[in-house]
């Protein structure tokens, strides 16, 4: 649960810091472009599944744990699970280092497919 809350409260933060404040400048706050400290939802999704991805993998636990307290969505559980099995199966053929390896790749793959048009229109949970 305190990982839950964690991850909500930094979602939280980057949404205020993102939509307060103003530069300044005379342009309508649609004109301007992000500032750069926006954190995109593909790269949002990257960085969580990694995380969790990591954890699991290295603890050599063979379950995945609970996608809620995880602060997940059900598709990216989804990923995760995916990931997992595939970084499993690596590690069984090659090595350990080259099923992390893998873990890096596909979630950077994955999450960038699944936000590649802004994100799945069923909700925020799917």
């Amino acid at each position: 649960m305190r990982h839950r809350i964690s991850l909500c409260a930094l979602a939280l933060a980057a949404v205020v810091v993102a939509g307060c404040g103003s530069s300044g400048s005379d342009e309508p706050d649609a004109a301007r472009s992000p500032s750069p400290g926006t954190t995109s939802p593909a790269d949002l999704c990257t960085t969580i599944i990694t995380k969790w991805a990591r954890k699991i993998y290295d603890s050599g636990d063979k379950t995945y744990g609970d996608y809620q307290s995880m602060a997940l969505s059900n598709g990216q559980y989804t990923i995760l699970r995916d990931v997992l099995d595939a970084a499993r199966a690596e590690r069984s053929r090659e090595s350990a280092a080259s099923g992390r390896k893998l873990i890096d790749h596909q979630v950077r793959k994955r999450c960038a497919e699944r936000y590649r048009d802004g994100g799945p229109s069923g909700g925020p949970w799917t």
